[in-house]
């Protein structure tokens, strides 16, 4: 199983901050989006601001993932 963890806007979108997905629904973090995607369209509005660690270091959507993993995607921070 991989858990996801969903922050700010996207979770919003998501309708959920945390949740489990086994590995077969998506091979590669990009796997995983296109799959969070399917459920939330409006997310892929994000895909270019958003970011994505896996296991607490940040990777790109090509990243293999594994059964065990943590996958958190993160929305742009602002502030002042």
């Amino acid at each position: 199983m991989i858990r996801v963890l969903a922050f700010g806007r996207i979770r919003e979108l998501l309708g959920f901050g945390e949740r489990e997905f086994g590995v077969v629904d998506a091979a590669t973090v990009g796997g995983l989006r296109q799959r969070l995607e399917g459920d939330a369209p409006e997310l892929a509005t994000l895909r270019d601001s958003t970011r994505v660690a896996r296991n607490g270091a940040l990777v790109g959507d090509d990243e293999r993932l594994r059964d065990g993993d943590e996958v958190a995607f993160l929305p742009p921070v602002g502030g002042g």
